[in-house]
This record gives C-alpha cells, sequence and structure tokens, in this order.
C-alpha cells in the first residue's frame, strides 16, 4: 500500500480493522469516501463521532442507547415482567423485527467464553441479577446463541435467577424456515423435534 498518499492508507487501514471488511473492501470504501463531496464525507465523519460520544448503555437492560432509557424500556404498553436475555443489541434489533416479543430485554453483552477469557464478571451478568432481585419478574427467556458459549451462559444464569422462583424458559432452535432438512445438523434437528409443538 505504499503507493497510496498516507492519509488514504491510513483510512484504509482503519476500514480493514473493521470486522467483516477485507482489504479490497477496505479500499473500496476508502475511495468511495475521498470521492464524496466535502459536506457528505463531514456528515459521515460527525455521525460517527456523535454516535461514538452519545450512545450509551441503557439504565435498566443494557442495551444501546442515546437517553438513561432506552425506547423499549421507557415504553409503557410493553410487558416489563418478562425479559429476553440476549447476548448483542444486534438480537435485540432482530427479535423487534419479528413483532411477536412484547416484553423488555436484557443485554448481556457477550456470553461466557473461557477460552476467549471471557468470565461472567465481564458481560451485563449482575444487572440481570439485581433486576430480577427487585421483583415484579414473572419470567426470563434465554435467547442466547445456540453454541457452546450461549448455551453455558445460559445454564450458568438460570442457576443463579432459580433462587428467585421466577420461570425460566428458553427459545426453541430448530429448522430455518426455507430450509431442508438434509443440510440441518444432529443438533438443530434434535432440537427441532423435542420443540415440536401440536398442530
Amino acid at each position: 500500500m505504499e503507493q497510496y498518499a498516507a492519509p488514504l492508507r491510513d483510512l484504509i487501514e482503519e476500514f480493514n480493522k473493521l470486522p467483516g471488511i477485507g482489504i479490497k473492501t477496505a479500499q473500496r470504501l476508502a475511495f468511495h469516501v475521498i470521492n464524496l463531496p466535502a459536506e457528505k464525507s463531514e456528515k459521515l465523519a460527525n455521525a460517527i463521532i456523535n454516535a461514538k460520544r452519545e450512545i450509551r448503555y441503557c439504565e435498566v437492560c443494557q442495551n444501546l442507547s442515546a437517553s438513561k432509557l432506552c425506547n423499549i424500556c421507557a415504553a409503557p404498553n410493553r410487558d416489563h415482567s418478562v425479559i429476553c436475555v440476549m447476548e448483542s443489541p444486534r438480537d435485540v434489533m432482530q427479535m423487534e423485527r419479528t413483532n411477536e416479543f412484547k416484553g423488555v430485554y436484557h443485554v448481556l453483552h457477550g456470553a461466557i467464553s473461557p477460552m476467549d477469557n471471557i468470565s461472567p464478571d465481564d458481560i451485563k451478568i449482575k444487572e440481570l441479577v439485581a433486576r430480577v432481585s427487585e421483583g415484579g419478574v414473572t419470567e426470563v427467556i434465554m435467547a442466547t446463541n445456540p453454541n457452546l458459549e450461549g448455551e453455558a451462559t445460559a445454564m450458568y444464569i438460570s442457576k443463579l435467577l432459580k433462587p428467585f422462583g421466577v420461570k425460566i424458559t428458553k427459545i426453541a432452535h430448530g429448522v430455518p424456515v426455507g430450509g431442508e432438512l438434509e443440510f440441518a445438523d444432529e443438533i438443530t434437528l434434535g432440537r427441532a423435534l423435542n420443540s415440536r409443538t401440536e398442530m
């Protein structure tokens, strides 16, 4: 990349550090930004700076928010007695797209992973336990990812919450709509079978 001027090289390197952005995509993005009119590139830069400066964690659910409470926690029409535990804010956005869940969330910002040196203290578990201990919660839905870390995190949290007498459930995992059984792994197929419902 020595052929590029230093500011362009720096821009490419910064784009390349983003998740899922390879060197060619980083170059394409950098050239796109350089070719933008000045006001548009400044608008992009300001949006990044403002988001970094203004976004914080919701004081209740730990989701990303621009104020003390996120829009979901502040909504009076949500069922605050049912909490769905998610690993990331992106998971919350995905769940909200279904228009099926009417409760509130708790975002862990990760999962327990000894291999990656992520312990229960490194994610937002204490905040969830404190929330449940205050009372008023009737159900906690574990919606962590269906992998080793997500399962371990769900089990760990459910053991912590058992003494509070709340109902602890887990979302079903199975064959996706449009998927074919021959491509489903054994664990997914087994879960789909065990989570079957009456028609």
